[in-house]
């Protein structure tokens, strides 16, 4: 017979929402299962019955925001620690991109629930996602996420001579960290200092970390893009708002 899970777990499985998101839709009974309203937390269903949801869920999701910003250094990318700003410090009218693209009118209301889907340590630039809409962060962090990063990465070799060929097929997979072997990952030279990093995991400093296995010293590290989603030209400092045609 198949196995009954809690009703918030099938809707973030579905796709309907974060599990967090169902739990509050669910208390304000705004979720139906076969035609019934279900209002009690930690319901379980079987698989096979069907999740719908009412307008007021769809209407409130949509007003959820995902924000871009070119983090600088200096800048932590979740809670402020060690005397450090959050990057959502930097998320205030007079910083938004003056090129962004969304008809959007900037409330401080957007910066609650506002949390970053995937880091940038604090001496690493470019593109940081922050995102009301758990849909958004389980896609870029989830447990199965798939989803690219794209990093420039300059570099210092630390021995003599260039970094033999064997330690950059070293870093595109063969490495591992805290035990566990790294997924495959895509590793070229772009000039004579600058590495491509792409990956498609993202474990606390993985990128300095694996540079440091193979003799390398990272200079400088920018993220340029995460998935579809490009840097582009946004200034450092600055911010937008993700755009309805741009899928991750």
């Amino acid at each position: 017979m198949t196995e009954q899970l809690r009703l918030s777990k099938r809707m973030s499985e579905l796709g309907l929402c974060s599990r967090r998101e169902a739990d509050e839709w669910i208390a304000k009974g705004w979720v139906r299962v076969d035609g019934k309203v279900v209002s009690e937390l930690g319901t379980k269903i079987f698989p096979d019955q069907k999740v719908t949801v009412e307008r007021q869920a769809a209407a409130e999701q949509s007003k959820r925001v995902t924000i871009l910003i070119n983090k600088p250094v200096g800048y932590v990318s979740g809670q402020a620690e060690d005397g450090y700003l959050p990057a959502v410090a930097l998320i205030k009218a007079e910083n938004r991109w003056s090129e962004c693209k969304v008809d959007n009118q900037f409330h401080p209301t957007q910066l609650r629930s506002l949390v970053p889907a995937g880091r940038l340590d604090i001496d690493s630039v470019g593109l940081l996602v922050l995102t009301q809409d758990g849909r958004v962060a389980k896609k870029l962090i989830g447990e199965n996420t798939d989803v690219e990063k794209e990093y420039l990465v300059r570099v210092e070799y630390t021995k003599s001579g260039k970094l033999p060929e064997g330690d950059l097929r070293l870093l595109n997979h063969g490495l591992s960290l805290d035990g566990k072997k790294l997924i495959p990952a895509k590793v070229r030279w772009m000039n004579e200092d600058q590495l491509q990093f792409i990956l498609k995991e993202g474990k606390k400093r993985q990128i300095r970390r694996m540079c440091e296995m193979v003799g390398l010293k990272v200079i400088g590290l920018k993220r340029v893009r995460i998935g579809k989603v490009r840097l582009g030209n946004l200034p450092e400092g600055q911010w937008r708002y993700l755009r309805d045609d741009e899928p991750f």
